[in-house]
């Protein structure tokens, strides 16, 4: 068994090591243009180069939960492509969200703000009653993230694109159901695959549809959101604010008016990171389960794009 490794932007020694250790039968290398065909790949952002000369491939591992640069790419029909389905990214994520929704409720960056200026300040406690926080996709992320801010005694609301049942968790499903997970929603946690039906979903008009006062967490895909349209309702006061992760160019430039807009909290990409020996773990434990001819989770359907 070949395996290769092709990474954009990161080092894939570590990665070759581990996976070595973990299949000492397999011959594990890292991809260079014209090596020999594998017979499986473990990739993050891969040229289109790679695909076009890793003709044998059989299964091709994504090293992230999202898949939406990797499907950009001609990939042949048969060729299985398998995502990580957590590797200790959902914990992150769900401590990430809980921060984020904690901050805007209690009010921290006001207080930030006054203790800055040597301002001894107070503000009326507000109600979790009034704080109903709508998480937007349900995947393994979603759930976990929906089940850690019940601890907080926050209502939670969740949307996804067919139906789920969480316990304590108002589920809403489909396109028909999309308005009134909104307007049930004040702070609003987006965790949506990327796909053509997703794109610019976070628009003037699903964000007007939150309850006034609104709050955006976006820790899917910058190009869900429609930038513009998110500084309109803020400045005009309909939404409170936002906590971005993800954002249409990567990284952010220096000029772009999120960094200066004093409602927004801007932090770099860094929500739920891919954790190497987690990862490595999930990925051989695939690998020796399709070697045993057995089902595995992750398996992408390109039509759906997760």
């Amino acid at each position: 068994m070949n395996i290769t490794i092709c990474f954009d932007k990161l080092d894939p020694a570590p990665w070759v090591q581990g996976v070595q250790a973990a299949l000492p039968q397999a011959r594990v290398s890292a991809w260079a243009p014209g090596a020999p065909s594998a017979d499986l790949a473990i990739v993050w952002a891969p040229p289109q180069q790679f695909v076009d000369e890793q003709t044998g491939l059989q299964a091709l591992f994504n090293i992230g939960a999202g898949v939406d640069a990797l499907l950009q790419l001609r990939l042949p029909p048969a060729l299985k492509v398998v995502r990580l389905d957590d590797a200790g990214m959902s914990v992150q994520m769900a401590e990430y969200v809980c921060h984020a929704v904690i901050r805007h409720f209690r009010e921290f960056d006001g207080y930030d703000a006054d203790t800055q200026a040597g301002k001894w300040s107070y503000r009326r406690p507000r109600s979790r009653a009034d704080f109903a926080v709508g998480v937007m996709g349900l995947g393994v992320l979603g759930e976990r993230v929906a089940k850690a801010l019940q601890v907080f005694d926050f209502p939670v609301n969740g949307y996804s694109r067919s139906a789920r049942q969480i316990d304590g968790v108002r589920c809403f499903a489909g396109p028909g159901q999309l308005n009134d997970f909104l307007k049930a929603t004040r702070i609003l946690v987006n965790l949506m695959p990327l796909t053509p039906e997703t794109e610019n979903i976070l628009n003037r008009q699903t964000l007007s549809r939150l309850q006034r006062g609104g709050y955006l967490i976006n820790v899917a895909r910058g190009r869900h959101l429609v930038e513009q349209d998110l500084i309109a309702l803020i400045d005009e006061d309909h939404l409170a604010g936002a906590m971005l992760d993800v954002f249409r160019t990567e990284p952010l430039p220096a000029e772009h008016p999120f960094w200066r807009h004093p409602k927004i909290t801007v932090t770099p990409h860094t929500s739920a990171r891919t954790l190497r020996d987690e990862s490595i773990a999930q990925i051989v434990g695939k690998i020796l389960a399709l070697q045993r001819g057995e089902p595995i989770r992750g398996v992408v359907d390109p039509q759906r794009g997760y």
